[in-house]
């Protein structure tokens, strides 16, 4: 079986590609362990300063794979999506998130958990959980701190999608770039003027607060489980995948 995140190691950055195009880079369980692995090859690397979050295709991150869903893996991924959020928060070196391609659902906290996000005129936002019959309850824990409060409001209810410079407005996003890989060398060769000792240390400060939310992890990986139990949550992933209107929306 090939890969689904590829490592490339050049000029004190490692660049992970998310690359599994059959379900738009969504958060199988294969794919959080295959990242989750990479993260702490690259820490581990002492020629490594920095990681880059990258991706294959015109997806960053569709979110979970609802296609492949059952109870066992929606109970496990929950879980372990939350454990990788928190283990880029707690990683020593820095982790840019380059987006140009769509971000759904669990890629919000991805990029969320990011230090620096950079996004181009390909991006696009949203969380559609509500949508579906769920919440966006476990990613709740890196994106809501990056949100102003009437967009986290209108974003979480909604489900609508917005660009590159809504989410840099918001404070979801560093910067809205025309060129990504332009944008990314700039801040790579603007890292690379810090000690790795400074570069840990002002990160942990940074990330403090956000670290303290992950005490309600295990309550929240619960909630989200069980409401992907849910008789609504069948209902709304069904429709999505058969592109229809969930009951909700036809009666509405």
């Amino acid at each position: 079986m090939a890969a689904l995140v590829h490592i490339e190691a050049s000029a004190g950055l490692a660049t992970l590609t998310l690359d599994s195009p059959h379900n738009r880079n969504a958060l199988s369980p294969l794919l959080v362990d295959e990242l989750r692995a990479a993260l702490r090859a690259a820490e581990e690397d002492p020629a490594v300063r920095a990681v880059v979050l990258a991706h294959a295709g015109k997806t960053f991150c569709a979110g979970a794979d609802l296609a492949s869903a059952t109870a066992e893996n929606a109970d496990f991924a929950t879980l372990g999506l939350g454990q990788l959020l928190q283990q880029i928060l707690e990683m020593p070196k820095p982790v840019i998130a380059a987006v140009d391609g769509h971000v759904r659902g669990g890629g919000m906290g991805l990029v969320a958990a990011a230090d620096i996000a950079v996004a181009g005129p390909n991006a696009s936002f949203a969380l559609p959980e509500a949508r579906l019959g769920v919440a966006p309850a476990v990613i709740s824990l890196t994106v809501l701190p990056r949100l102003d409060s009437r967009s986290a409001s209108r974003y979480f209810l909604t489900g609508e999608t917005f660009g590159s410079s809504e989410a840099q407005r918001i404070g979801l996003i560093t910067t809205a770039a025309d060129d990504v890989a332009e944008q990314l060398a700039a801040v790579a060769a603007v890292l690379a003027k810090s000690s790795p000792q400074g570069l840990a240390e002002s990160k942990r400060l940074v990330n403090a607060s956000m670290l303290d939310r992950f005490a309600a992890l295990p309550d929240l990986a619960a909630l989200s489980a069980r409401l992907f139990h849910s008789e609504e949550a069948r209902e709304g992933i069904t429709a999505f995948l058969q592109k229809r209107e969930p009951w909700w929306a036809a009666r509405g």
